[in-house]
């Protein structure tokens, strides 16, 4: 059997590209190619320069190699991703996991992380793991942002992206409007009783008193609601002349359909209920919750724009401000 041919075999394998690929067809020199896809220091590159290395790149898809890159930038290629310890649905964990795929394209390693009360965890994994940038669903606290200041790496809190709008504003905006439509002024917003959440609450929170104000309706009325409380409260509500609840989550929502049912009132004829997160046992309730359901290819696109950005690597544009939010409409409103 005669031997196979060396250069056919070759010839039928696909070929990583190099940074001799890049150098050929951006017409510069393989050090420029290195210079400018590890944002090297010192060294003047023109924009012009820098845009044919990046189409280059991109037109042959060339990957560098994540460990050496890492290296000669002298950094980790750890992103440390905070995950909020409060409660906000699905959305973080399904953002998260396209973020890792998207980063790791570009030879950085996503490292998952829940903050704790004190945010010590935060602080630790600084320490520990050297990240070269830090990403952040809601702001730190003042004890982790300064770590991150003092490691003085990018902190890329993701909820604040303009990319993204002003998601406070815009859930509230969802979530009044659609009440308003269905002709309800006086709405009351369902708090937690559990001290962990509460912090969530405050932020919704303020996003349904400005839309609510925009409106010009009257002061929105403040309740914890619990399993124990429930019917105590919404009968309240109902006495007083509130005909909508906008609850802080789909939990807390339930929580206020449990309520009516045991104070024998009806959903939505004397009490509209809206949560939010969009949990799938939301459309299991009765009658079905009206939600908020979030966009994680929104927010994964956002956050690896702006970390690419931040840390000098070809980044595609930061995607325009879009809806990061959309209400899942239902018999509970």
């Amino acid at each position: 059997m005669a031997a196979p041919d060396r250069d056919a075999t070759s010839a039928g394998k696909s070929t990583r590209p190099t940074h001799a690929d890049v150098a050929r067809l951006a017409n510069v020199s393989t050090a420029t190619v290195s210079y400018v896809l590890n944002n090297s220091a010192g060294k003047r590159i023109s924009p012009r320069t820098r845009e044919a290395v990046y189409s280059a790149a991109g037109q042959l898809g060339y990957r560098p190699n994540a460990a050496a890159r890492n290296l000669a930038r002298g950094g980790s290629g750890v992103v440390l991703s905070v995950l909020p310890r409060v409660a906000v649905g699905d959305m973080p964990i399904q953002a998260g996991s396209l973020m890792a795929t998207a980063l790791a394209r570009h030879g950085l390693l996503q490292v998952q992380i829940f903050e704790t009360e004190d945010y010590q965890q935060v602080i630790d994994a600084i320490d520990n793991l050297d990240p070269i940038a830090v990403l952040s669903l809601f702001p730190l606290s003042s004890d982790a942002r300064g770590k991150v200041n003092a490691a003085k790496v990018p902190l890329i809190e993701i909820g604040l992206l303009p990319a993204l709008g002003d998601p406070l504003l815009t859930v509230g905006v969802l979530r009044v409007g659609h009440l308003v439509e269905r002709g309800h002024r006086k709405i009351a917003f369902g708090h937690t009783g559990d001290a962990t959440w509460r912090a969530l609450g405050d932020y919704w929170l303020r996003g349904i008193v400005d839309a609510a104000r925009a409106h010009d309706l009257p002061p929105i009325t403040v309740d914890e609601v619990t399993t124990s409380n429930a019917a105590e409260v919404v009968t309240g509500w109902v006495r007083d002349g509130v005909t909508a609840v906008c609850a802080q989550s789909d939990e807390i929502a339930g929580m206020v359909l449990h309520g009516l049912r045991e104070a024998g009132l009806r959903c939505p004829h004397d009490l509209a209920v809206l949560g939010i997160d969009a949990n799938p046992m939301g459309a299991l309730c009765d009658p079905p919750l009206t939600t908020v359901q979030f966009n994680p290819a929104a927010v994964a696109d956002a956050a690896v724009a702006a970390v690419l950005t931040e840390l000098g690597y070809p980044a595609p544009p930061a995607p325009s401000p879009t809806d990061v939010a959309h209400l899942v409409v239902r018999a509970s409103t």
